[in-house]
């Protein structure tokens, strides 16, 4: 056999699944005519935006208005407004695949059930665990990362190697959550139940003649090692935007009040606290609903996994695993009721802030 023939008869290359003809031949016009639609809604953009710019009087500036917001209203509505309406009506019906009784074809049917989809997430253990679980994060992660951030910010703040220290601190935010989770479930947290660990934490205990601990195993720990994960990626944000409050504090307050026999604790809590308080605020809402979307640690470490489940994961996971969209989107409703109350608060913080400015 010729080296020619070895070459030839070796194992052939299969193509990639994903993007392959299948793919195209079965998802060329969908992608083409959402080319053709953007295409021609930037067209008539451009136009109605030309012929706005032709108008002259008195109605000019309210019509030149209206045409530079109607598209993004149009695109928050077809985006944001009308899924969000889809997606609360189908959290009171129930989808259900049965046989026509004439011809017997199976057809997907919708019924309106009311409130039995919310009765089932309050009242189901495992869902209402994994709400309990979402109220956990809620709490712990904006607390936890805006306290170390904070900490950080004031005894790092004009200490030798600042922007070193401060750089070690942020570095974690340019690191995805995927990321972060492999880096602390496989490397921080593996655990071995033979031979010799190879998890960082566990390796460290068996050095001190401590037993190998299963992290991700022991309820209800696992949940608060899997919410350090996100506190030490927020810990930075919550740095950087507070050390910029903090070197916004007028120096001359610090000194009157030095001058004035107080000491740095009482100059902490009286002066710096109060002028970082909307700096604080953004901070702490801004955390906690990065806290209620994230699912990407969850999915990534333990899938759910004794009772380690979260709002996101679960509306995941009835939705698009098990087929289950009406209690999905109940879900859905579910953590957008966590999130209103929150964004309410901001918004009324800082017209607070601007109306005392």
């Amino acid at each position: 056999m010729t080296s020619t023939e070895v070459l030839l008869s070796g194992p052939r290359i299969l193509p990639a699944s994903g993007l392959d003809g299948d793919f195209w031949a079965t998802q060329s016009s969908n992608l083409l005519f959402g080319a053709v639609a953007i295409v021609v809604f930037l067209i008539i953009v451009v136009l109605v935006m030309y012929g706005a710019d032709l108008i002259k009087g008195r109605f000019r500036e309210k019509i030149t208005l209206f045409v530079l917001v109607s598209p993004v209203l149009i695109l928050l509505g077809v985006g944001l407004i009308w899924p969000a309406i889809d997606t609360t009506w189908l959290s009171f019906n129930t989808i259900s695949d049965a046989p026509d009784p004439d011809t017997g074809i199976y057809t997907t049917t919708m019924q309106f059930v009311g409130l039995d989809n919310y009765r089932f997430a309050f009242s189901d253990p495992g869902t209402l665990r994994t709400i309990l679980n979402t109220f956990v994060w809620m709490i712990l992660v904006p607390l936890l990362s805006t306290g170390f951030g904070l900490a950080y910010a004031v005894f790092i703040d004009r200490a030798k190697g600042e922007k070193v220290l401060k750089s070690l601190v942020f570095m974690p935010m340019a690191i995805s959550l995927v990321g972060a989770s492999v880096i602390w479930g496989n490397i921080m947290y593996d655990y071995d139940q033979v031979g010799e660990q190879t998890g960082i934490l566990n390796a460290l205990r068996s050095l001190v003649g401590l037993d190998p601990y299963n992290f991700l195993a022991d309820d209800p720990l696992n949940t608060f090692w899997l919410i350090i994960i996100l506190v030490w990626i927020q810990t930075g944000f919550a740095m950087v935007i507070l050390s910029a409050a903090i070197k916004g504090v007028p120096a001359e307050i610090n000194e009157a009040a030095s001058l004035d026999g107080a000491n740095a604790w009482q100059r902490f809590w009286s002066i710096t606290m109060p002028s970082i308080r909307s700096t604080l605020v953004v901070v702490l809402t801004t955390i906690t609903i990065m806290a209620l979307k994230v699912y990407d640690i969850v999915r990534t470490v333990t899938q759910g996994r004794n009772s380690t489940d979260i709002v996101a994961n679960r509306m995941y996971v009835l939705s698009f695993v098990e087929n289950r969209e009406s209690l999905g989107a109940a879900l859905a409703v579910i953590l957008f009721v966590f999130v209103v109350p929150i964004v309410i608060y901001n918004v009324r913080s800082l017209n607070k802030v601007k109306e005392n400015r």
